[in-house]
């Protein structure tokens, strides 16, 4: 018998899909590339914090007084409508004076004693001045991720207080990649704010009031000794400078 030949189907298969493999390694290699080089690329924690510090300093609202008018609606547990509706005006004069009144409320008078405590908090929080600031001194930070508001980037980072006061908060901020303006905070207390309250969550959010950056809502979780769970939100819904009224 003559010698057996090999079939040429079969050793060609190999060699052909052998360039193919090689190909195919090599592009699933090179796609994981952007990921680790995205990480080595992420923003410089150190830069961020320089210029959120700087532009908090040179914010006008840390010199400028001004008046806003805010409406709170207090709702228990799953309710659909308030047990209470408080109107306050909060007026702060430089550096560190932060004062407020009721000029009006319905409902419930716990909702009105909430909202008390909360503002409460706000006016000696603002006597604190440097020592409620969102920066190094008061806080350790970690970078988490970046994501767009609409289309503006936002750095999202983790705040962590170096000390247990009921004026800092533990939980994330979300700051502007372009201007460095702090956009939101949410956090529960360092410190339980008052007895009463077992814990609490709490929302700000900011925005431009003429030239100065400010909150314009308040948003609260909390749940009150005896009482069972509290949502208050709060507003701003007018508010003055000495150079403009806004409605």
């Amino acid at each position: 018998m003559g010698a057996k030949t090999e079939n040429p189907a079969k050793t060609s298969t190999p060699r052909l899909w052998l360039p193919v493999l090689v190909f195919l390694a090599t592009v699933a290699s090179s796609s994981q590339v952007p990921s680790s080089t995205a990480e080595i690329q992420s923003p410089d924690l150190n830069l961020i914090l320089q210029r959120l510090e700087d532009v908090q300093h040179q914010d006008p609202a840390q010199t400028r007084p001004y008046e806003v008018t805010r409406e709170y609606k207090v709702f228990r547990g799953d309710d659909k409508e308030p047990a209470s509706e408080v109107m306050a005006q909060v007026n702060f004069v430089p550096p560190d004076i932060k004062t407020y009144k009721i000029t009006q409320a319905r409902g419930s008078s716990r909702g009105e004693k909430m909202v008390r405590e909360i503002l409460d908090q706000e006016t000696e929080s603002a006597k604190k001045g440097h020592g409620s600031e969102i920066g190094r001194t008061n806080y350790d930070f970690v970078f988490l991720r970046q994501e767009n508001f609409g289309v503006v980037p936002e750095y999202v980072l983790l705040i962590v207080p170096k000390r247990k006061a009921e004026y800092l908060l533990r939980g994330q901020i979300w700051v502007d990649a372009s201007t460095f303006r702090i956009r939101r905070i949410e956090g529960v207390p360092a410190r339980s704010p008052s007895f009463w309250i077992k814990n609490i969550h709490i929302t700000l959010q900011f925005a431009q009031l003429g030239d100065m950056w400010v909150p314009v809502s308040f948003d609260a979780i909390a749940t009150v000794r005896l009482l069972g769970q509290y949502t208050l939100t709060g507003l701003n819904i007018g508010a003055r400078t000495p150079s403009s009224v806004l409605p």
